[in-house]
């Protein structure tokens, strides 16, 4: 009896330990917090230096809706559109790219990525300030129409709101530094290198959001009742054949 329940319990400490822990939730929303040192320019205004929260917005379905927030969480600055960008080799922290500047301006956010994530998110400006980002630092950059982009000045609370949803149907483009228009494509690295279909199936596998653990512990605690039953019928078995031997 003794040795049913040594075993018993270890098997139950075995489980235990054998549950990988429940996914947080700003893996889910890619919720960071970035401080500037100096002013920086967004979409449609310019934050000044101090701490921020990025996230993604709570939507299933909206993966490309960027919302900033101050450090404290209870007021929201910017709703903003982003387009997944790839980079080839993940960092195990926050990385903000930014535009190159002209002097005494602030430097342009051009991309986000979460820590250790191949995907990260590629802001889209105004038209009229996109022609001239790209004018000044020599490279493509994401663009929506000037009108559409005066009509999301205000933050948005929520996805449901008018200006949201007409931004997440808005045409996006990139400007190169001609001030042609060209597809997004030819200036964001939305997917990974053509390698092999294997491989580009893996990382599309990895870049899954990962949902937050909200749901009940019962069904664990169920499932580790019913493996630690299986595991006592089979101690008592073998405890029963070696009397008989």
């Amino acid at each position: 009896m003794r040795s049913w329940f040594i075993l018993t319990t270890a098997v139950a400490l075995l489980l235990c330990t054998g549950f990988p822990p429940a996914a947080r939730a700003d893996e889910w929303n890619k919720e960071t917090t970035v401080t500037f040192t100096e002013p920086v320019e967004i979409p449609g205004q310019v934050l000044p230096a101090g701490t921020y929260v990025f996230k993604l917005a709570d939507s299933m379905s909206d993966r490309t809706i960027v919302q900033i927030f101050n450090k404290d969480r209870n007021q929201i600055y910017a709703t903003l559109l982003a387009i997944p960008d790839y980079r080839l080799q993940p960092t195990g922290k926050t990385v903000v790219h930014f535009e190159e500047r002209n002097a005494n301006a602030p430097r342009a956010i051009q991309a986000w990525f979460y820590p250790g994530d191949q995907y990260g998110f590629e802001f889209v400006y105004p038209n009229s300030r996109a022609v001239e980002l790209a004018k000044n630092t020599n490279k493509n950059v994401l663009s929506m129409p000037s009108e559409m982009a005066a009509n999301t000045k205000e933050p948005a609370k929520s996805m449901q709101e008018a200006n949201v949803t007409a931004m997440k149907h808005t045409p996006v483009t990139a400007v190169k530094p001609t001030g042609e228009h060209v597809e997004v494509a030819q200036a964001v690295q939305s997917h990974p290198p053509a390698t092999s279909a294997a491989k580009a199936i893996e990382m599309a596998a990895n870049h899954r959001p990962k949902m937050p653990s909200t749901g009940s512990s019962l069904p664990l605690l169920a499932l580790v009742g019913l493996l630690l039953a299986v595991a006592g019928t089979v101690c008592g078995f073998w405890a029963r054949a070696f009397r008989v031997n």
